[in-house]
């Protein structure tokens, strides 16, 4: 399929997204009319023709009422005439909850797939953008038609750390966990890679027992796929600057920063700086020079051109 034009719409807490992604040549704007009744319910109309046009709709589901707007304007989409439809879905809520552990858990990451899954589809198909999920095995929940595509912010990453840093810098973890990602992504920018060991005592409560390399008088760069509390990443970090680390910054993809996260990294005085995307809306929505943002609008436009 080859689509020279696509027009964007998005819900309404990724407007930010949509207008960073119409900056590039290929997309026009797709308006909406969206309100709220008294009663909690949501109106929303497609005032942009898209019978026989390529439609890119972005939104997240991180939490109900964004995954349910998501799911309403989708629909809506196909029923005026999209030809093709793709759904951005910048962050992924639930993918940590890719799995039941105890019984009678709800998988809710599988659920929230089928729910998109059901949506109808256009004569070319539907498709879902994901970008650096927490399991890679969470593509796999959607229906054999939908084809996910999986966009890894390497890149983003990269260039991050090297505003940081340079090229003189340890690049870790929190934990073993993400270990395999940052080893492959430090030997790519040819440093040193350091990730910390943890024993689990109960609960939720962990022990640091050890860190896999040496970072004394070394920069440090702590790269996590998401960060909400932010507690791990104060542990981890303590446990780096404990080691001898000289300086500590953080990238994240997806700074949901839950609460007074981002206050807590910066109390912690071990941080010198946390560098996020824009998947996630409270990371946009923070005003504070402790931490830079970075746009997945331009990345996420090359492999729209690329694969549509």
């Amino acid at each position: 399929m080859s689509i020279t034009s696509h027009t964007v719409f998005s819900i309404s807490s990724y407007a930010y997204l949509a207008e960073g992604l119409l900056k590039h040549k290929g997309f026009e704007k797709g308006e909406t009319e969206m309100q709220s009744f008294p009663d909690g319910e949501s109106y929303h109309r497609i005032r942009t023709k898209v019978e026989g046009k390529s439609a890119v709709l972005i939104g997240g589901s991180s939490d109900d009422h964004a995954t349910l707007e998501l799911f309403d304007m989708a629909c809506g989409l196909v029923q005026q005439g999209a030809t093709a439809l793709t759904m951005v879905i910048p962050y992924f809520g639930y993918s940590t909850m890719e799995r039941s552990v105890k019984p009678g858990e709800i998988v809710k990451a599988k659920t929230r797939a089928i729910l998109f899954s059901s949506i109808p589809r256009t004569s070319f198909g539907n498709r879902i953008v994901l970008f650096d999920l927490h399991t890679e095995g969470l593509p796999y929940y959607f229906d054999p038609a939908i084809r996910p595509l999986h966009i890894y912010c390497k890149p983003l990453v990269m260039e991050a750390s090297k505003e940081l840093y340079g090229g003189d810098f340890v690049l870790a973890s929190t934990d073993a966990g993400r270990a395999k990602w940052v080893s492959s992504l430090a030997n790519d920018m040819g440093v040193p890679a350091a990730f910390v060991y943890k024993r689990r005592i109960g609960g939720s409560e962990t022990q640091l027992t050890g860190i896999s390399a040496d970072v004394k008088n070394r920069d440090v760069i702590i790269y996590d796929d998401m960060i909400r509390t932010g507690g791990s990443l104060i542990q981890a970090a303590k446990a780096y600057k404990d080691a001898g680390a000289k300086k500590i910054s953080v990238i994240t993809t997806h700074g949901i920063f839950t609460g007074n996260g981002l206050q807590r990294l910066r109390d912690c005085g071990l941080i010198e700086k946390v560098i996020s995307t824009d998947t996630h809306p409270n990371a946009v929505r923070l005003q504070d020079a402790f931490l830079q943002i970075k746009s997945v609008a331009g990345l996420l436009a090359d492999h729209l051109h690329e694969t549509l």
